[in-house]
């Protein structure tokens, strides 16, 4: 196994004030802390236009889905942050997820969901999950939703004491899981 495991992380939205980039931001630090490589991937900076055919089968590939794909094919897993818009995940995500397929098999994925309510973006974790088993990829089973983004991020991290043990939990799951699949991939 190589000494430092790749997991970016995958910021999934590009709406007018949004409050992921906070919690993607204090994650995507966590796991450089932790000694893992990480790449921020933010939708907004990619640009991706609508796909209208996997990256694969173009030979006129958009710029942003060349880096997204060769960051992902790079990558160890995979860590997205996704905020919950009308109890699913937005529509960039899908669009972003689309140009990919190759790229994430069998690629363990951590999923934080973000949401300005109550619920932490249950229903978009569910989702989230069909889609990227669909595809292959492995999406770990822990979580880690975040309630009330609002209240309980500010730019510098969580104002909530519990939220980084929680963090520390799930970003050791998906070590974990990521250490596994190297494993795997090396014997096979």
């Amino acid at each position: 196994m190589s000494d430092r495991l790749n997991i970016p992380v995958l910021l999934g939205s590009v709406r007018r004030g949004r409050q992921s980039p906070k919690v993607a931001r204090w994650l995507h630090r966590r796991l450089m802390t932790e000694g893992i490589e990480s790449e921020l991937l933010d939708l907004e900076e990619l640009a991706l236009p609508i796909m209208d055919e996997r990256i694969r089968m173009r030979d006129d590939v958009p710029p942003g889905a060349k880096r997204l794909s060769e960051a992902i094919a790079a990558a160890d897993g995979l860590l997205i942050v996704s905020p919950e818009y009308n109890n699913g995940y937005p529509g960039v995500l899908k669009n972003a997820l689309d140009y990919l397929l190759p790229e994430l098999k069998r690629k363990p994925v951590g999923i934080v969901t973000v949401s300005a309510g109550g619920f932490g973006g249950i229903s978009c974790l569910a989702q989230l999950r069909l889609v990227l088993l669909a595809m292959g990829a492995a999406p770990i089973p822990a979580s880690l939703p975040v309630s009330r983004v609002g209240q309980s991020f500010s730019d510098e991290g969580p104002t909530d004491d519990d939220f980084a043990g929680r963090a520390d939990r799930f970003l050791a799951e998906l070590r974990w899981w990521t250490e596994a699949a190297v494993r795997q991939r090396e014997a096979a």
